[in-house]
């Protein structure tokens, strides 16, 4: 099937006499004839068996995910910070290290800079166009994997994920790449060599502001047998000592991120929050096409208007990543463009504040348009010398361009700079 139609069609395939769209079932419990059978799936967990592990309705939405990311497997969580820090937490120790892009979302940064450090976890950052000897002074020997964003929120950078992706395999460690901002509707970071896939579905896979989640979707690529990650290889003994890669095969990842990691944090989300994520879902290909049709048109007005410094969207011919985005964002850049206005800080917040129609908001990729200004908001948190790091102007305006019509945003835009 084409991608659109899996949008659809993928996850949750009715049985005769079954309902056309996917059920939600709201149960925590499953009740079975045979304490046995119940026993045998903690061997093998294939079936639901207690909703902190899994859920129907949620286990369709995992495997429509998986579909479209070209993964073999996937877990859906409450958020997208969940999701980064299981997909970590089931390969990193306390004394071990990961290898990060530092032009990531702001709380991403906040996660891996200072509450992994309270795991004894060192997060090591690196410039996203570090030289190889860069890369390769910056790896330990306890390096567990390398971590990048796609499209990075707010900067948008695109991570090379090809390159990188070479440079982990060297190493025997996996390339774990948030895919937020495209979806697997622009990019599919397995096809270009990522080993795990995580998504903050909050954004535009869910797409109506209704409820936060996260998912990580397993490649089913990886050889976690290459002797660096004994944890698949050996017996766990916090769960009657199965052995992962044997047991499991090439979804071993996430059979051990829902058995150990799900089981003892609880993050996984609710049947119902899975449902409306879905009803996002299928028309994902559909809203991504007009996302990028008009950001790409706000971007264009944006460049020439003598009230801005700057423009970062991909899409622009000006722009840096223009020719890396024709490798893996071919099909659009999504609809979020950062632009640094003149006057800085102050005139951000006075042009913000001017706008009528589009929504100021802790949020991104909505249908409706909203603005947020990354360096007193999301990323309030960082150091000045993290926010340049990070590729944050204290006068950078992050906006989200909405499905409304491109004349309406851009009367909306115009009529902001003439009253700031």
């Amino acid at each position: 099937m084409k991608l659109e139609t899996k949008c659809v069609r993928e996850g949750y395939q009715p049985k005769n006499g079954e309902p056309g769209a996917l059920p939600i079932v709201q149960s925590t419990t499953y009740v079975f004839d045979s304490t046995q059978h119940i026993a045998d799936l903690f061997d093998m967990p294939t079936e639901c068996m207690y909703s902190r592990f899994a859920n129907p309705t949620v286990d369709a939405v995992e495997k429509k995910i998986a579909a479209l990311e070209g993964g073999a497997a996937a877990m859906c969580t409450s958020s997208g910070q969940a999701a980064s820090l299981l997909s970590v937490l089931n390969l990193c120790n306390a004394g071990d290290s990961l290898l990060a892009v530092s032009s990531l979302y702001g709380g991403t940064i906040n996660l891996f800079a200072v509450s992994l450090k309270k795991f004894g976890i060192e997060c090591i950052f690196v410039d996203p166009e570090a030289s190889e000897e860069e890369l390769e002074k910056a790896i330990k020997p306890n390096t567990r994997l390398v971590f990048g964003e796609t499209l990075a929120n707010p900067a948008l950078n695109i991570f090379d994920i090809e390159r990188f992706a070479n440079f982990a395999h060297a190493h025997n460690i996996p390339l774990i790449v948030d895919n937020t901002f495209p979806t697997p509707v622009l990019c599919r970071p397995i096809e270009f060599g990522a080993d795990i896939v995580v998504h903050s579905t909050t954004k535009y896979m869910d797409g109506h502001a209704l409820q936060g989640g996260g998912v990580i979707v397993d490649s089913g690529k990886f050889d976690w047998t290459n002797g660096n990650f004994p944890e698949f290889t050996q017996p766990d003994e916090s769960y009657h000592g199965v052995i992962y890669s044997e047991s499991f095969g090439n979804i071993a990842y996430i059979i051990k991120a829902r058995m150990q990691l799900m089981r003892d944090f609880g993050c996984y989300p609710a049947a119902n929050s899975a449902f409306l994520l879905n009803l996002g879902l299928e028309t994902l290909a559909v809203r991504m096409e007009r996302y990028c049709k008009n950001a790409l048109a706000a971007a264009e007005y944006l460049s020439q208007n003598e009230n801005v410094v700057s423009v970062s969207y991909p899409g622009l011919e000006t722009d840096p990543y223009h020719e890396r985005s024709k490798k893996y964002l071919p099909d659009g850049c999504s609809g979020v463009i950062s632009f640094v206005i003149k006057g800085g800080r102050e005139r951000a917040t006075k042009f913000m504040d001017a706008l009528k129609m589009a929504s100021r908001e802790v949020h991104v990729a909505d249908i409706r348009t909203c603005v947020l200004h990354p360096a007193s908001m999301t990323h309030r948190q960082l150091t000045d010398e993290q926010l340049i790091a990070a590729g944050i102007d204290a006068g950078m305006i992050r906006l989200s361009v909405g499905l409304e019509h491109i004349d309406d945003i851009l009367a909306d835009l115009e009529q902001a700079f003439a009253n700031s």
